[in-house]
């Protein structure tokens, strides 16, 4: 890929600030520790999504720029185009992932993790590699400024090693100021250059190799990382 269309891939509004992604990440991450706290075995992902619009609602975001995914066990298998299960109710042992896009300041925050409920060790293990696998890829990215294609790839290889399957049909995309569709990017997995900081997320999304759940966790590139995201241990209760 020459620069002209990286840099194609990469514009931005007139109005982007990565202060302004920084900040609209931080907000979103504190949304989704808000809606996993609320989020109860018995709840229907319907039910789960409602609360989790309250609570951005009440946070006081600008809108949304993607729908806010909610998916229970067997679900946390699906895509995000996948169609949801608004009837699936979550279990006494059970896994679930949080996936939402809301805007803050005019800019585009996306965060997702895993969380489970009860003591299921392969459950808690899944939720774990998720967040491990995207340390270790964010890390390859800052250490040694490869491409997305190559972030994937790695991704891949490190999933594998760890005994995950790690779905490539999700890669990854362009966030900005709002909207970031305009600029027709594409996905961060099919991005030939390095990208740069504050304008792409990294999507990991596992599956368990014989047990019918996944994992999902994904968070915008950022440079300089430091104090945003809960650490492991908050996230499984």
């Amino acid at each position: 890929m020459n620069s002209t269309e990286a840099a194609k891939r990469e514009a931005t509004g007139a109005g982007f600030s990565l202060a302004s992604m920084q900040y609209a990440r931080i907000r979103s991450w504190e949304a989704v520790r808000e809606i996993a706290a609320g989020i109860r075995p018995g709840m229907t992902e319907n039910q789960a999504r409602e609360h989790a619009a309250g609570v951005l609602a009440q946070a006081g975001m600008d809108r949304i720029w993607h729908p806010v995914i909610v998916r229970f066990g067997e679900g946390t298998l699906k895509t995000f185009k996948e169609q949801s299960d608004p009837a699936r109710a979550l279990g006494e042992n059970d896994i679930f992932f949080i996936d939402i896009g809301p805007v803050w300041q005019g800019h585009e925050g996306d965060a997702g993790d895993t969380f489970v409920v009860g003591d299921d060790p392969d459950m808690h293990a899944c939720a774990e590699v998720a967040r491990l696998l995207w340390e270790e890829v964010s890390q390859h990215w800052r250490t040694n400024g490869v491409s997305g294609t190559a972030l994937y790839a790695f991704a891949a290889e490190r999933a594998a090693s760890l005994g995950w399957r790690l779905n490539l049909d999700i890669k990854g995309h362009r966030v900005c100021d709002f909207p970031h569709a305009i600029y027709k990017a594409g996905s961060l997995g099919d991005f030939a250059a390095c990208p740069n900081t504050g304008l792409w997320v990294l999507e990991i999304q596992i599956a368990h190799p014989s047990r019918p759940f996944g994992a999902f966790y994904e968070d915008i590139l950022i440079a300089d990382d430091a104090g945003v995201r809960p650490e492991p241990s908050s996230a499984a209760r």
